[in-house]
């Protein structure tokens, strides 16, 4: 808990929360200690589309990624690294080992010709020789393969789905085709280019594979033929770096920590997804100084090797002692903070939409409470997103810590109502350029991403002054009114006495 209560009205955090949707239309000042305020002024859209310059230019210098495992990521690291050392922050970029998948075989054989089918992360192999069925095709709406009706109408018992991305995750479509009876899966992008390096996010129940949009349309027209996929690979251990930098001031046993992942997938230099987080969080920083006037040290962390597996952050959470993941109060992620077309998500801290996973450790309620009240003093609505096990929070929730941040959403399509809510296209993906090439500078809502940088800024600072709604302890304010009440109760109750003497 914090040594100092500055916190007494930041946000109108409280110990116990409601549901924290915002729905305010007019924007006001939000309520804070005086660093947060500052630093949410400080931290502009144009300093951070800076950062996002710096990132595209990085790509483009190193074969158009700034993917982990490439010259592209080893740039980025040593951009931002540079960054914060110039401004006086105690820098680091501890390594960690990691197992990738080597392809052995990637094809899917169909009517005599080879397509590259690459196998996801988290996929189940084939044997040797691949596994044999008829291809069926799920149609193709919005949303293909994320409803279990999607498959009504086949028989796909043996089959090998051919299914369109977008709309949900990897992981619903494959498992929708596995409990319809297919016996793999095959993902065709839904824009131009292979479809490489993503993940299913947990271990695959069948083998599951990513072809281009250009081969998955070609094979969509071979639709009953008996089709063959082999999908296998060998491990290899290869090494990779994170970037921790921390501030020379503040607590160092209630440490706030905030974390975006700084590498992109091979296909495109990655500026929504990550260059947003990564360059927001930077900015922050440097706006922040080493010393500042905080009573808990913050501690930024841009990771590695997310876009393979959520590695990086794994793997630093999991290298700390228990005492050292004692010493993390608190942990916010930014993971694609400027979605062209943008939602504002914050992560649903308390499980008030009832979604997916459970409720974050206690104190991730709170700060989402934080993210919320600060949005509905800007005017801005908000929604929740689930703690889907997508992005870097997950280590931190699994060992106890609470955890909490902000999404501007990627393949999921925008509903009318939140069309309506915040302005872009319904029936259009939040990010149509997610894991692409065209994921570059034109693949930003500034709009957004400068109001989620001041969110960024405004809450991260707000906790490094207290962190006392998280660790459970009530702020000063409300202490305070209990002592007040404390006192006039036993005033009453020494009157009574009195007259009762009397």
């Amino acid at each position: 808990m914090s040594g100092r209560s500055k916190l007494a009205t930041v946000l109108a955090i409280s110990a116990l929360v409601a549901a924290p949707t915002a729905t305010a239309s007019a924007a006001t000042e939000p309520e804070g200690p005086a660093l947060a305020k500052k630093l949410a002024k400080k931290v502009t859209v144009e300093g951070v589309n800076r950062h996002l310059i710096a990132f595209q230019r990085i790509g483009d210098r190193n074969g158009g990624t700034r993917a982990a495992l490439t010259p592209g990521y080893d740039a980025s690291v040593d951009y931002v690294a540079g960054k914060l050392r110039d401004e006086g922050f105690i820098v680091s970029t501890p390594t960690f080992d990691f197992d990738i998948q080597v392809s052995d075989a990637k094809l899917a054989r169909v009517d005599g010709v080879n397509y590259e089918a690459i196998v996801m992360t988290a996929s189940p192999q084939t044997p040797v020789g691949g596994v044999t069925g008829p291809l069926r095709v799920v149609p193709e709406d919005a949303t293909t393969g994320c409803e279990a009706t999607d498959f009504a109408g086949q028989d796909f018992t043996g089959s090998v789905a051919l299914i369109r991305r977008g709309g949900c995750t990897f992981e619903q479509k494959h498992l929708n085709a596995f409990a319809a009876g297919a016996i793999a899966v095959l993902v065709s992008n839904n824009v131009a280019g292979p479809l490489s390096n993503v993940t299913l996010t947990n271990p695959g129940k069948i083998p599951t594979g990513g072809v281009s949009q250009a081969d998955g349309t070609t094979l969509a027209t071979k639709a009953g033929l008996p089709i063959t996929v082999d999908m296998r690979y060998h491990l290899e251990t290869r090494t990779q770096r994170n970037v921790i930098a921390q501030t020379k001031t503040g607590r160092t046993n209630n440490v706030v920590m905030a974390g975006a992942h700084l590498d992109s997938v091979e296909t495109g230099p990655g500026i929504n997804d990550n260059g947003t987080g990564s360059a927001s969080l930077l900015e922050t920083a440097l706006q922040l100084g080493s010393r500042p006037k905080v009573d808990n040290a913050i501690r930024f962390a841009w990771w590695g090797a997310e876009e393979r597996g959520l590695i990086g952050s794994t793997k630093y959470v999991q290298s700390l002692t228990f005492e050292q993941q004692l010493d993390i109060a608190l942990y916010l992620n930014f993971d694609m903070v400027g979605s062209p077309n943008a939602a504002y998500f914050i992560y649903d801290g308390d499980n008030s939409d009832n979604v997916g996973a459970g409720p974050g450790p206690y104190g991730s309620a709170q700060i989402e409470k934080a993210f919320a009240d600060y949005f509905a003093a800007k005017g801005v609505p908000t929604e929740g997103t689930d703690f889907s096990g997508r992005s870097d929070y997950g280590e931190f929730i699994a060992q106890g810590i609470p955890a909490g941040g902000l999404f501007t959403g990627a393949e999921g399509v925008k509903t009318a109502a939140q069309a309506a809510k915040w302005g872009g296209t319904a029936g259009v993906a939040y990010d149509p350029c997610y894991h692409s090439k065209c994921d570059n500078l034109g693949n930003v809502d500034r709009t957004a991403l400068g109001r989620n940088a001041g969110a960024i800024a405004f809450v991260t600072a707000a906790y490094g002054v207290s962190t006392e709604d998280v660790n459970g302890v009530p702020p000063r304010a409300k202490r305070a009114d209990a002592r007040a009440a404390g006192k006039m109760s036993l005033a009453a109750h020494d009157d009574h006495d009195h007259l009762a003497v009397a």
